[in-house]
């Protein structure tokens, strides 16, 4: 009974943080960039209750299948699902989306990179190309403060053209990055990813060439998560949720049957 118990409380306390994912889906779901994310599970260790051993006429043994009792569920880990999401038009020059694999690069206060599916940049008031956290993009676009436009092409190339000018000067090419294992970045928040052991190191390139995404300005990646899965997501665990509190109920009742006998 008191395995009964701790199994269900298990499964319960599992199923709180399928919830708790999907809350945090749902909650971004609005994110440019953001990817969803699930749970992944695993049963605990097996308690051998019987092992079934027999002769035969033959004086051979035969194992028959043992009696072994699990000890519920726990959460292990979150799997990151880098699907595309729906690109959406915003007319603003610096709003950038990748269209397929890949990731920018921005610069890091402690010296690193961080990687990031959001385009959403601006202008710093020192003409540098920056994220909404003041990160700047890697390579140091610096814009001319005279530039009355930016184009950056679908293979990276960053141009500006300058007042009283009619031709356009090259500003730099925007590189990309990608992973052999995009599951395995580290979330970082502010919508940036870091590098880590389960991801394995980064192949750079410009976009368009080597299975890189290519780049489209004034377009944003909005969030790949579906809302109708993810409430059908919580319906499940909701459920699940609901069965395992029973079955504290059932076990405590069972206890409670079990304790009367004696009187």
């Amino acid at each position: 009974m008191f395995r009964a118990l701790s199994t269900a409380a298990l499964g319960m306390s599992a199923q709180q943080r399928s919830v708790d994912n999907i809350a945090n889906n749902l909650a971004n779901v609005g994110t440019t960039g953001f990817k969803r994310t699930t749970i992944a599970f695993q049963d605990l260790f097996y308690e051998n209750m019987v092992q079934s051993q027999q002769g035969n006429s033959n004086g051979q043994e035969n194992y028959a299948p043992e009696l072994q009792i699990g000890h519920g569920a726990r959460a292990v880990a979150t799997i990151r699902n880098f699907m595309q999401g729906s690109v959406s038009e915003t007319g603003n020059a610096l709003d950038l989306a990748i269209s397929g694999s890949g990731f920018f690069q921005v610069e890091m206060p402690d010296g690193g990179i961080g990687y990031t599916r959001d385009g959403n940049f601006n202008l710093s008031a020192d003409g540098l190309i920056i994220n909404n956290s003041g990160l700047a993009l890697a390579g140091q676009f610096e814009v001319p403060s005279d530039a009355i436009a930016v184009e950056i092409s679908q293979d990276g190339t960053v141009r500006a053209l300058l007042q009283d000018s009619s031709s356009k000067i090259e500003l730099g090419q925007i590189e990309l990055a990608r992973f052999t294992n995009d599951g395995g970045l580290s979330a970082l928040g502010d919508n940036l990813f870091g590098e880590s052991d389960s991801s394995g190191s980064p192949f750079f390139g410009n976009p368009g060439s080597d299975g890189f995404g290519v780049v489209r300005q004034g377009f944003l990646e909005q969030s790949n998560v579906d809302v109708v899965t993810e409430m059908v997501r919580l319906i499940e665990a909701q459920r699940a949720y609901e069965t395992n509190s029973k079955m504290v109920q059932t076990a405590e009742e069972m206890m409670s049957v079990t304790n009367s006998i004696k009187r």
